[in-house]
């Protein structure tokens, strides 16, 4: 086994993450009528779980003259335009471009978020997060040169969208612009939906590939290898943003300086408390401030990246998980478990990867 320190000193601040991606308005329907109306768009569920979890971010998101919700991070208003829009409905049939539990219609569409938009000053991590065509590849370019490990979700690359009643629909990864830019992408966050329109094999060359497989917990996969982390039992009510609070929880879990079979539990927890309510989480604090004191304690014991060739987890991974489903308990949103398995993982290559 060979150790390489992370570049996380434990005596400075947690550093600063940069997320782009338009805020939006959800209208959740069923049977013809709406039973839910929230904000949402990526940026918005990521932003929750970050606060939740206390960790710095700056926000690039664009919403137009017409929004409505109060947040904390304030977004570029466009005088011009309207916020984007997105129907949801989960009585239609499932097609092969839609996701399995609902339809998706973008129905307003706000700006593109340009290079322009951004910040000018550097940052640890980036997140392109966009949900409704938002991100341009130029944008992506700039927000490669500017952060140290940038995340892609790839539904910011591969949605296209009918031009008649803006049904969303994906296209491959090598039709979408954005191909030229994975050997500079760190981590790029997929469904078992979104990840049929790429190949995988290819992919895990250039970068980390993170499959999300809702009930069924996560996969990561690097160029010599991969690892299943197992999930957290949930009440599903309203399967929106659980993606994205994985992708937060994910995210934060790396920044507070847990190696990535860890950080991808802290993601698979935020996405199962997701799914138990309707539109943006609001998470109990109690529970919240369990999770950070087990992150903090687990953050202690890893001092260190480390590259494995035994096909093994990190010592003392599964009671990690164990202490997060505890945590879990005191939340009023889900009181189940399911039963942990054991998984392969060798660390050390994923984590070189981001530490580049």
């Amino acid at each position: 086994m060979v150790t390489t320190t992370i570049p996380h000193p434990q005596n400075t601040p947690i550093q600063s993450v940069l997320i782009v991606g338009n805020y939006c308005h959800d209208v959740l329907l069923q049977g013809g009528a709406v039973f839910a109306e929230t904000l949402g768009g990526a940026a918005s569920f990521i932003s929750n779980v970050f606060t939740a979890l206390s960790v710095s971010f700056h926000l690039t998101s664009k919403v137009g003259f017409d929004f409505k919700y109060p947040v904390n991070h304030e977004p570029i208003v466009i005088p011009t335009s309207k916020t984007s829009v997105f129907h949801a409905y989960f009585d239609q049939g499932h097609t092969d471009n839609a996701h399995q539990d609902r339809v998706l219609k973008r129905v307003e569409v706000c700006d593109p978020i340009n290079p322009s938009d951004l910040p000018d000053k550097m940052f640890g991590f980036g997140m392109a997060v966009g949900v409704g065509g938002e991100i341009l590849p130029e944008t992506l370019e700039k927000m490669v040169e500017t952060c140290d490990a940038v995340f892609v979700d790839i539904q910011a690359l591969i949605r296209a969208f009918d031009k008649n009643d803006g049904t969303v629909k994906l296209v491959g990864l090598k039709e979408s612009g954005f191909y030229h830019l994975l050997p500079r992408v760190k981590f790029l966050k997929a469904s078992s939906e979104e990840a049929l329109f790429m190949d995988v094999e290819e992919v895990r060359q250039w970068c980390c590939v993170v499959v999300t497989h809702g009930k069924d917990g996560c996969e990561v996969y690097w160029k010599d290898g991969e690892m299943k982390i197992e999930p957290f039992g949930a009440n599903q009510v309203d399967p929106t943003g659980a993606g994205d609070s994985f992708l937060g929880g994910f995210v934060g879990g790396l920044v507070h300086g847990l190696v990535v079979p860890d950080a991808a539990l802290v993601g698979n927890l935020f996405g199962s408390l997701t799914v138990g309510q309707i539109g943006l989480p609001k998470f109990d604090l109690r529970l919240l401030q369990r999770i950070k004191d087990e992150v903090q304690r687990r953050k202690l014991h890893s001092t260190c990246w480390f590259e494995s060739r035994d096909d093994s987890m990190p010592a003392g991974h599964d009671e990690f998980r164990a202490s997060l489903a505890s945590s879990k308990l005191v939340s009023t949103c889900s009181v189940w478990d399911v039963p942990r398995s054991p998984g392969s993982v060798e660390a050390a290559e994923v984590v070189s990867r981001f530490c580049l």
